[in-house]
């Protein structure tokens, strides 16, 4: 795995993105905005499930407005995605601790400087969200909808702010596809130093966004690129936040929670290991210090990785061992060996 790309660190409502802060992750509300209520419970549900920054959308002058007292409500970061009305973000920038613009309809250069004028008047940074499908008309029609012309978009519109003295800058190029949206990041990493919130927009329902998402964003993570982070599922708001921290974890860019090992399926397993690892899962589901546990089912496997595990399992006919640091602590039936094994982990985990 590569060392991080050094980046600029701005500031997102008290959360760091970039430098060498912590890969935050993100989600969006899916209620119409100016809903106060349903916004605050959904932002509300998003914090409790980890969530670090969240972005509502802002596409009218209701939602904008509604903004005051949403923030006063939540305890996250929030970001105001602005797409067509240059207006709306100034209203916005007055509440929120993010502007996020799309350059593809935004418009025009002095409504640029309208929005980095009511930024920097609150101090607060700007996100610059290139989507594929809605680059400006002179890159699209150069480029098409292309990586290349995604690029030529982040570097056109991060000089405009720069040209208005403005660095407090973020910047995400997303497609709906895996591999134009990983050439985007990795093109434009080596020349910028800004933050990158990574994500596969419109990457569909659970099944397929998180496929998409671990293809794409774990490459991108493991090549040391990635500031901020968002799954985009339809339909979802804790489980965007629950596959983006096990997508972190499992690339080796987080050290937090428990990294479960457990074997497939196959003819020689000899306990109900489906069962017991959903038990182990839930059980431990709440354990933040970064341990490897092993659950295995037959004597091929489970001695081998027991060995190298913080607490394992390793299940015979019947019964099994428990093992911590590789020593075995227990023998017993196999009705009692999840109970011991949950034992063991949380006193190792303390």
């Amino acid at each position: 795995m590569k060392d991080r790309y050094k980046t600029k660190q701005i500031n997102v409502g008290g959360v760091l993105v970039g430098g060498d802060a912590p890969i935050s992750t993100q989600s969006m509300t899916y209620s119409k905005t100016a809903d106060v209520a349903s916004t605050v419970e959904q932002i509300n549900r998003l914090h409790f499930a980890g969530c670090d920054i969240v972005r509502v959308a802002v596409p009218d002058y209701e939602d904008a407005n509604a903004l005051k007292a949403i923030k006063k409500q939540i305890s996250l970061p929030l970001v105001a995605d602005i797409h067509f009305n240059y207006r709306l973000a100034i209203i916005a920038a007055q509440s929120v601790d993010c502007i996020r613009i799309n350059p593809g309809n935004i418009g025009e250069k002095s409504r640029i400087k309208e929005i980095v004028k009511a930024c920097v008047d609150r101090n607060i940074p700007i996100r610059i969200g290139v989507n594929a499908g809605s680059l400006e008309k002179e890159f699209e029609t150069k480029y098409g909808q292309s990586a290349k012309g995604m690029v030529e978009s982040a570097l056109y519109n991060i000089k405009l702010l720069e040209d208005e003295g403005f660095t407090d800058i973020k910047v995400s190029m997303k497609a709906s596809d895996v591999e134009r949206t990983v050439d985007a990041y990795r093109s434009l990493r080596p020349l910028v130093d800004y933050p990158f919130h990574l994500g596969v927009t419109e990457a569909g329902t659970l099944h397929h966004a998180t496929i998409k998402s671990a293809i794409g964003l774990g490459s991108l993570l493991l090549d040391g690129i990635g500031d901020t982070m968002r799954i985009s599922i339809t339909g979802e708001l804790e489980r965007e936040i629950e596959i983006a921290r096990d997508i972190l974890k499992d690339s080796g860019r987080s050290k937090e929670g428990l990294n479960i090992i457990s074997c497939p399926t196959c003819g020689r397993i000899e306990a109900d290991l489906v069962k017991a690892v959903a038990e182990v899962e839930a059980r431990t589901k709440h354990i933040k210090t970064p341990l490897n546990v092993s659950v295995m089912g037959c004597a091929v496997n489970a001695i081998g990785e027991a060995k190298h595990a913080d607490v394992a399992i390793a299940y015979g006919s019947g019964n099994g061992l428990i093992m911590v640091g590789g020593e075995v602590v227990a023998k017993l039936d196999e009705e009692n060996l999840v109970d011991r094994f949950v034992e063991e982990v949380e006193k190792v985990a303390k």
